[in-house]
C-alpha cells in the first residue's frame, strides 16, 4: 500500500475548488470590466465639447414654432425640439422666442440676433466720405454681386436698373410685382423685388426690399430706406457712419 501523499493547501484549492472558483473570478471580472467600460463612456461624454454655434438670429415666429438662422443654416424648430448645433426652443409666440443653448436660457426678439454665449456679436460699422458732389459713395453686393452705391435718404427702397438686375441674375420681370415711380424725369415703370442679400463694407442685411426700374436709371444703384432704416446713421463733418447694433 502506498504512502498517501500531502498535497500543499493551495493545490487543494486549485484542484478541489477549480470549477466554482473560476466561475466566479469570470464573474467578477466580467462585471469589472462591464463597469469599467461604462465609466470611460460617461467620461467620454462628460468631456465631449459643447455645439458650437457662433450666431443665432430668429426670423420668423409663429406660436410654439420659430425660423431661426444658425450660423447662416436657416432652421424650423417646434417647442421642445433641438437643432443640430445644439440649439433648443423652449416655447415662443408674436413677441420672441425662448431659447436654451450649453444650459442657458434666453428670450431673443424677431429679427434680433446674438452670440451662443449670448452676448451681442460686434456691431458693425462703415464709413463713407462723401466725394466732391457731395455724394456718399461705396462700394457692396447685391446677392452676391459687386455693386456700387449712392446713400440716399431720399430713396424709399434699394433701387437699381434694368442692366444691374440682369447682371445679378434677377428675373424681375416675372417674378416682381409691376408698379411705378414718379423720378426727375417723370413717371416710370418697376418692379418690385426682395432681395436676398445686400452688403455694403462688413455690414449684411437680408431680405431687402428694392425696386427693380425701367432704363437705365439710376446709373448707380441707390441704397435707400429699405436698406438705411434697418441701421443707426450718424453724420460726422465730410463722412456718414452706418452701424448695424443687432
Amino acid at each position: 500500500m502506498m504512502d498517501s501523499e500531502t498535497l500543499p493547501a493551495s493545490t487543494f484549492h486549485a484542484e478541489v475548488g477549480t470549477p466554482c472558483a473560476r466561475a466566479e473570478r469570470h464573474r467578477v471580472c466580467s462585471t469589472a470590466l462591464a463597469v469599467t467600460c461604462l465609466c470611460a463612456l460617461v467620461y467620454a461624454f462628460s468631456i465631449a465639447p459643447a455645439h458650437a454655434v457662433e450666431t443665432i438670429e430668429v426670423q420668423a415666429l409663429f406660436k410654439g414654432r420659430a425660423v431661426m438662422l444658425l450660423d447662416g443654416k436657416k432652421r424650423l424648430l417646434k417647442a421642445g425640439e433641438t437643432s443640430p448645433e445644439g440649439v433648443r426652443l423652449i416655447r415662443s409666440n408674436s413677441k420672441g422666442a425662448e431659447i436654451e443653448i450649453n444650459g442657458k436660457r434666453r428670450t431673443v426678439q424677431l429679427g434680433r440676433r446674438i452670440g451662443s454665449q449670448f452676448a451681442a456679436p460686434r456691431a458693425q460699422k462703415v464709413r463713407v466720405i462723401a466725394d466732391a458732389q457731395g455724394m456718399y459713395q461705396s462700394n457692396g453686393s447685391i446677392n452676391g454681386v459687386s455693386m456700387r452705391f449712392v446713400v440716399d435718404t431720399g430713396a424709399t427702397l434699394v433701387s437699381i436698373n434694368e442692366a444691374h438686375a440682369k447682371r445679378i441674375g434677377i428675373d424681375y420681370e416675372r417674378l416682381g410685382t409691376p408698379g411705378s415711380s414718379v423720378t426727375a424725369s417723370g413717371m416710370a415703370a418697376i418692379w418690385l423685388v426682395k432681395l436676398s442679400r445686400v452688403t455694403l463694407g462688413e455690414i449684411e442685411l437680408r431680405d431687402v426690399d428694392a425696386a427693380v426700374h425701367s432704363g437705365e436709371f439710376p446709373p448707380i444703384a441707390l441704397l435707400g430706406n429699405s436698406f438705411l432704416s434697418r441701421l443707426s446713421m450718424i453724420r460726422s463733418g465730410g463722412a456718414v457712419v452706418l452701424q448695424r447694433n443687432y
